[in-house]
């Protein structure tokens, strides 16, 4: 048994870091109920053991870089990285890189945005994870793999620490490898 503070856990680790990410309610617009992670953010312990846990699903693959959707793929996508020893690409909203971008335009489930990802951030042939926060709908982790495959690179594997699964984001990703931490039902 752990203990937080003089909280005692039994509960298993993944549990952990699923408990104690925050809902709320009608956020951003009526009717949805946001999972914020800024919890998980704020616990070092729920912290280490999402980082820790992305790296030994991912430690021994052949994984070239880390493209991270911003802004909370940054977050995790940089550890991540990080650790495996291996290049960070992130990818933005239009404007904010610097150099030559690719732009693509997608659907969000409550409206349409549009990500840009710099031209001569990964090389031809690299294996890529794309790493987000959250999965939904899959639009955006989609719209990410189209930048990715333009620049003639692999998608190996979408990785996520929420999913929602009874938005079926899964199948808009086709079959690339999906790997989630924690998921929730339409109730929780």
């Amino acid at each position: 048994m752990n203990t937080v503070g003089n909280q005692a856990i039994t509960c298993s680790k993944l549990d952990y870091v699923r408990d104690i990410i925050r809902n709320v309610p009608d956020f951003p617009k009526p009717g949805i109920l946001f999972k914020d992670i800024s919890t998980l953010l704020s616990d070092p312990k729920a912290f280490a053991i999402t980082v820790d846990s992305l790296v030994e699903h991912f430690v021994g693959a052949r994984i070239d870089a880390i493209v991270g959707i911003e802004s909370r793929g940054f977050i995790f996508g940089a550890a991540l990285a990080h650790r495996l020893n291996v290049s960070f690409v992130p990818v933005r909203k239009p404007g904010k890189l610097p150099a030559k971008t690719d732009r693509v335009a997608y659907s969000l489930e409550y409206g349409q945005a549009e990500l840009e990802m710099h031209v001569d951030a990964l090389s031809k042939g690299a294996r890529v994870v794309i790493i987000d926060d959250l999965l939904a709908t899959g639009g955006t982790a989609a719209a990410a793999a189209q930048l990715v495959k333009r620049r003639g690179a692999e998608v190996a594997s979408f990785a996520f620490v929420v999913e929602l699964e009874f938005l079926k984001g899964r199948e808009k990703l086709g079959e690339i490898p999906v790997y989630s931490l924690v998921s929730y039902g339409p109730d929780e």
